[in-house]
């Protein structure tokens, strides 16, 4: 499988998906951590992909949506952003709303 068709897979196949340096429970940049505790805040489960342990998904995702840096958050086969946007959402209180919706459409 192509690996713009394996990212494209991932997006769709999860209704919240963190593109991330490490993991939620172990993260390798502050960047990451932060997104990661936004999301679990959230109190729902979520997907996540360690570009780390993955070059060709490190390679690729800036391409696959135009953003070039990590974390990336997808919501719903959407990009939403990186850290800056999923931390103004969730201040807002809006991640939870996105998240709690997009895991009640994939049930």
């Amino acid at each position: 499988m192509d690996i713009l068709e394996r990212i494209k897979e991932q997006v769709e196949s999860n209704s919240v998906v963190l593109y991330m340096k490490g993991t939620p429970q172990i993260p390798q940049c502050g960047f990451s951590s932060r997104t990661a505790e936004a999301l679990k805040s959230c109190g729902h489960e979520f997907a996540y992909v360690n570009v780390l342990m993955d070059p060709e998904v490190f390679e690729n995702l800036p391409k696959f949506a135009d953003w070039p840096t990590f974390p990336q958050l997808y919501i719903n086969g959407e990009l939403v952003g990186g850290c800056d946007i999923t931390l103004e959402l969730h201040e807002k209180g809006e991640l939870q709303k996105m998240v709690s919706e997009a895991v009640a459409q994939q049930s």
